[in-house]
C-alpha cells in the first residue's frame, strides 16, 4: 500500500464518520447521541477489518506470502533447469538413497 493510499483511507474514515454524524443527527438524535453512535459504528467496522486481516495473516492468505512462494517456485525452477543430466541423475540418485535409508 503506498503512502497516498493509506492517507486517502483515513481521510475517507474521517468523512465517513463526519457523514454517520450528520446522518444520525438528521434522523432525530441530539448532537452527543449522534456522536455517540457515529462512534460506536465506526469501532465496529474497524474491529471487523482487524479481525478479517488477522484471518488472512493467520492462514498466510496475504499477498506478501502469495509473492514469496511464487518468487522461491521460479527461483528453484530455473536452478533446475540450470542443472545438467549428470547432476540431476546424482541428485535424483541421492534422494533415492535417502528414501531407502529413511524406510
Amino acid at each position: 500500500m503506498r503512502r497516498i493510499d493509506a492517507l486517502g483511507i483515513g481521510l475517507g474514515v474521517f468523512i465517513a464518520g463526519g457523514l454517520a454524524y450528520v446522518g444520525l443527527h438528521l434522523v432525530g438524535l441530539d448532537g452527543q447521541q449522534a456522536g455517540i453512535w457515529s462512534q460506536v459504528v465506526l469501532v465496529m467496522g474497524l474491529i471487523g477489518w482487524v479481525s478479517t486481516y488477522a484471518y488472512r495473516a493467520m492462514n498466510k492468505n496475504m499477498t506478501y506470502h502469495q509473492q514469496r512462494e511464487e518468487y522461491e517456485q521460479a527461483f528453484f525452477q530455473k536452478r533446475l533447469d540450470e542443472l545438467t543430466p549428470e547432476e540431476l541423475a546424482k541428485i535424483q540418485a541421492e534422494i533415492e538413497e535417502e528414501k531407502q535409508s529413511q524406510v
